[in-house]
């Protein structure tokens, strides 16, 4: 988004994430504004201050995914976006998050996924309900390790992403 003109913060709670991410971002020549904090603390500096908000690939590894859904719905402006994405909690997601991505192809390093920790749609859908939020589009999120490749298309058993949008006023 930041290569495309976007104004982008960027949080983590993490030092040793933000570095690495800073970076990343000096290599490659965009500006985002790191922030080392919580999206709930940010939400309560911040709130409806953002036309976009993105939550990928997270709510699966914090303590309290909910916490972090209602944050995001803070930050966003009326009519603003909440992109989400996160992993199923079944059978095959286990199978492929876990197994395939951590102990066949070593894409993530192992321990990095807790199955218990996975939400399934109906959960997300439930907490954005909850908010000013309202679901717009869910969809699956597939990955091709032959081509290394990622698309969106229907099925969201393993990876999926959940787009929103903030009533307006």
């Amino acid at each position: 988004m930041a290569r495309e003109g976007a104004a982008v913060t960027g949080l983590d709670m993490g030092f040793e994430p933000l570095q690495v991410a800073k970076l990343h971002a000096l290599e490659s020549g965009i500006q985002v504004e790191y922030v080392q904090e919580t999206v709930e603390e940010h939400a309560a500096k911040h709130a409806g201050e953002y036309d976009v908000v993105t939550c990928m690939e997270m709510l699966e590894h914090v303590p309290d995914p909910q916490s972090v859904v209602h944050a995001c719905a803070r930050l966003v402006k009326p009519g603003g976006q909440v992109f989400f994405s996160t992993i199923n909690r079944n059978g095959k997601a286990w199978l492929m998050a876990v197994v395939g991505a951590e102990y066949i192809m070593k894409m993530v390093p192992k321990g990095t996924h807790d199955v218990k920790k996975f939400i399934k749609p109906a959960e997300l859908i439930g907490w954005v309900d909850e908010t000013i939020l309202k679901e717009q589009h869910i969809t699956g999120l597939h990955y091709n390790p032959l081509t290394n490749t990622f698309k969106l298309a229907p099925g969201v058993d393993v990876n999926y992403m959940l787009h929103t949008t903030a009533k307006k006023a």
